[in-house]
């Protein structure tokens, strides 16, 4: 089995520091800085214009993180699905001048929705409903622009739900994402199943991961091997699916990045 290679999220003032890292093996890139409704709808194009520059030479798959900040996707109120489809469009704008194929949106589900769902007649319809009426417009135009909207884990129970959800659109530019941590929290907090289990239940449509560990109590985002995530078995159930999901590091501290690495290196899990 060929070892993967890692790759990493940060905004556009940690490139100067990584980008040796980032081109000596052209490893998955990830670019946080446009998640914000302040900076989509201000001047963005010189900041992305900036990462285009310290980013030549890069020939890896290059992401977003797109905006999450107060833009649920889920909302039955049409006048806020246009404004979450506006900064999604705004955002399918900075994947055009930086080359990326990729967007991380957050799931709507909750563990509240999990246990209600099937008390409140037509809500699981109406949630997928109102996903479809807020990102209709973005899903054609990410498929026109080669751009693959995945959906992350955030309060998810379990990872059906998102996967349904995916699958609903029925489109090559929506598909799943994982966050490590945030399923493991959810292990820990509401009884889900363990984060290898969200890896074999998205399978081939498991496009992109953010590696991150936690003590299963809180959101960490620790160096991998702080804390509880079982990596060996996330890394097994991932070989099975045969997907190549972007391997993200997402760390709170992005100097820990060389200690991730190095841990994954040590056991045979990234390089």
């Amino acid at each position: 089995m060929t070892t993967p290679v890692i790759g990493a999220a940060m905004p556009v003032e940690e490139l100067p520091t990584y980008r040796d890292w980032l081109l000596q093996k052209q490893r998955d890139i990830e670019i946080q800085s446009f998640t914000r409704a302040d900076v989509l709808m201000g001047d963005w194009r010189p900041l992305a214009e900036e990462a285009v520059r310290l980013l030549d030479g890069h020939t890896g798959r290059r992401g977003i993180h797109g905006p999450f900040w107060g833009v649920p996707l889920n909302s039955m109120d049409p006048e806020v699905q246009e404004v979450v489809a506006r900064r999604v469009d705004q955002a399918l704008d900075v994947c055009g001048v930086l080359g990326a194929v990729q967007m991380v949106l957050h799931s709507p589900y909750t563990k509240w929705m999990r246990n209600n769902f099937d008390a409140v007649p037509g809500w699981r319809e109406g949630t997928v409903a109102s996903v479809h009426d807020t990102l209709r417009g973005a899903v054609r135009r990410a498929e026109d622009m080669g751009v693959t909207l995945v959906l992350e884990n955030i309060e998810d129970c379990g990872p059906e739900e998102r996967v349904d959800l995916a699958a609903s659109f029925d489109s090559a530019s929506v598909k799943v994402s994982l966050d490590t941590g945030h399923a493991q929290c959810a292990h820990y907090m509401f009884g889900a199943p363990p984060v290898d289990y969200h890896v074999k239940a998205a399978g081939a449509d498991l496009r992109h991961i953010h590696l991150q560990d936690v003590d299963g109590y809180a959101d960490r985002h620790w160096s991998v091997g702080e804390g509880s995530v079982p990596w060996h078995r996330v890394f097994a159930a991932l070989a099975e699916t045969g997907a190549t999901p972007h391997l993200i590091l997402e760390l709170r501290d992005y100097a820990k990045i060389p200690a991730s690495m190095a841990w994954l290196e040590r056991e045979g899990l990234g390089a």
